[in-house]
């Protein structure tokens, strides 16, 4: 997560979603791919993912879990499924 904090690029996140208590927030790192935040900010757990246009990208991405440090696997069209957290694609 520091890396994200940190990135030489210097760019902040947006919203790019904002859906009732869920959000989407993204933004462009240094070596080309993007940190995109999940978050669900209700009380009771729902699933949350994102469509690649939400983003402006497109195509297969890999996508990782930042929070458990792995690899969640190629994904084309959208994210996998989550309640809460941060990934990379």
């Amino acid at each position: 997560m520091l890396e994200v904090s940190q990135d030489p690029l210097g760019q902040q996140a947006a919203r790019k979603v904002k859906e009732g208590m869920i959000e989407v927030w993204a933004k462009d790192m240094e070596d080309g791919t993007k940190a995109v935040g999940l978050f669900n900010r209700g009380e009771l757990a729902k699933n949350v993912t994102v469509k690649w246009s939400d983003l402006g990208i497109s195509g297969k991405k890999i996508v990782r879990d930042l929070w458990r440090q792995k690899d969640l696997g190629d994904f084309e069209g959208n994210s996998p499924p989550k309640s809460n957290g941060t990934a990379s694609c």
